[in-house]
């Protein structure tokens, strides 16, 4: 397959009712990292390729405190993956991750989006974790996210990012279920897949009309 060049001409990113959300793209879930995602160093580039032909691009950012709710080590006798409920629902328990202000929660090396017009942090409630980045894990608690796109008149936004099968799956569901038209770049994403996770998410994403394509769709 020939390599994908920078986009040529205005596309759907130059509209300025369009947004591109990357979503964390952050150090501790590349390779190396406390939550790596298999080639998770891969999206990296692409998404500084694809964000070159947005005119809106935000970026999200994990921003866990110490003693977070969703990590193993808050939970004396339980393992990494294990699953557990709280008074939101049920919780997979993760290591160790995007703790606020250090390293591991720095965005990845390489990530070159200097007209990135919002970061949105999220999972900084210590009692409550957040993998989409409309709404905390309690599916109530709102990050502003959804007030922002319609105060800038977007209706229309992109996601890529880490992973698709958590963070960017559970962000396209919500943003198709405010009524933005949703779509996710698929080959700008990866995933962790946890016990059919992937499969999951996929599905989830069907059930509310999210629309996926490749790179190669907005690039030329």
């Amino acid at each position: 397959m020939a390599p994908l060049k920078p986009t040529a001409g205005p596309g759907p990113g130059a509209d300025p009712r369009t947004a591109l959300i990357l979503v964390d793209l952050q150090v501790d879930f590349l390779p190396g990292g406390a939550l790596a995602v298999p080639g998770g160093h891969d999206v990296v580039p692409l998404a500084n390729r694809l964000a070159a032909g947005f005119r809106n691009v935000i970026l999200t950012q994990d921003w866990h405190p110490q003693g977070h709710i969703s990590f193993a080590s808050t939970h004396p006798g339980r393992a990494i993956y294990d699953m557990i409920d709280l008074p939101y629902g049920p919780q997979i328990l993760w290591p160790d991750h995007c703790l606020q202000g250090t390293p591991g929660a720095a965005f990845a090396p390489g990530l070159d989006v200097p007209h990135a017009q919002l970061v949105v942090r999220k999972g900084h409630h210590k009692a409550i974790d957040s993998y989409s980045t409309f709404y905390e894990a309690d599916r109530t608690t709102p990050t502003g996210l959804a007030g922002y796109l319609r105060e800038r008149g977007i209706d229309t936004v992109y996601l890529a990012g880490l992973a698709l099968d958590f963070c960017v799956s559970w962000s396209a569901v919500d943003a198709a279920r405010h009524g933005f038209t949703t779509y996710v770049i698929e080959d700008a994403c990866r995933s962790i897949d946890v016990d059919g996770s992937l499969a999951a998410a996929l599905a989830d994403m069907d059930r509310v009309a999210v629309r996926r394509l490749a790179a190669a769709d907005l690039l030329t």
